[in-house]
């Protein structure tokens, strides 16, 4: 039997990378899946590829008029939610003395509020003993040079869990966290780096990870999967690291 069959899942920044793979193999489980992302035309690429079981609704997770568009679309097509993957997220390194308002703003804008108004407004129609996936990074951890603000980002993401973990548990709510090492997507060619800077940059982390390569986003889906699904039944506020070895040895 399929490990998601019957399920409804949300799933933002699903037209690319991480979410998109992650869409893929929940449909294949047998979830319907709704994914979110700012380009029209990737979502619509994207829903083509993951097939008659998904659907695509154009939004930006800081906009706050868009998060409520995606819940009243989910509302009027399903009715309720099993599971939010709270993908979406960007990446663009800044050392601190080159770090501006703008910047600082963009990054926590989506990475934070986008993240924690995805899940509150989601509640409503998320089902008692639902699961919630928040894709943080390894760099919750681990400190790189130019990726302050982001790093900060995203062990606020960590902390949501924590907090949401207990918070929501008399609904059985289960919230975790997947934290991916380096990713073989899309998001390094949107740092505003030269070829030969993500060049440098990739041969660099590689040797910081013990199993010797980037990871695939196929590989972040299947952790995804497994604590969207009822195989993680017993997990709750965990951090899982995806990342070949990089934070633990």
């Amino acid at each position: 039997m399929s490990k998601l069959s019957g399920k409804i899942a949300v799933i933002t920044g699903g037209n690319s990378g991480i979410g998109l793979a992650t869409a893929k193999l929940f449909a294949k489980e047998g979830a319907t899946v709704v994914i979110t992302g700012r380009r029209l035309a990737e979502i619509n690429t994207a829903v083509a590829e993951i097939g008659g079981n998904a659907i695509g609704i154009q939004g930006d997770v800081s906009n706050m008029a868009d998060l409520d568009k995606l819940y009243a679309e989910v509302k009027a097509k399903f009715g309720h939610i099993d599971i939010v993957f709270a993908n979406a997220g960007i990446a663009e390194p800044s050392p601190i003395e080159a770090v501006t308002e703008e910047h600082f703003d963009k990054t926590f804008g989506i990475n934070v509020k986008g993240l924690l108004f995805t899940v509150q407004k989601a509640l409503p129609l998320l089902v008692d003993g639902g699961s919630v996936i928040l894709n943080s990074s390894v760099v919750n951890t681990v400190g790189f040079e130019g990726f302050g603000v982001y790093a900060a980002s995203k062990a606020a993401v960590r902390s949501f869990a924590r907090t949401w973990t207990a918070e929501l548990k008399a609904r059985k709510i289960r919230v975790n966290v997947v934290s991916p090492g380096p990713i073989e997507t899309p998001i390094f060619d949107k740092m505003g780096l030269s070829v030969e800077q993500i060049e440098a940059f990739g041969e660099n982390i590689s040797t910081q990870v013990p199993l010797g390569r980037f990871g695939r986003p196929d590989e972040i889906a299947q952790a995804v999967l497994f604590l969207a699904s009822s195989d993680s039944s017993y997990v709750a506020g965990i951090d899982l690291y995806v990342d070949g070895g990089m934070v633990s040895v």
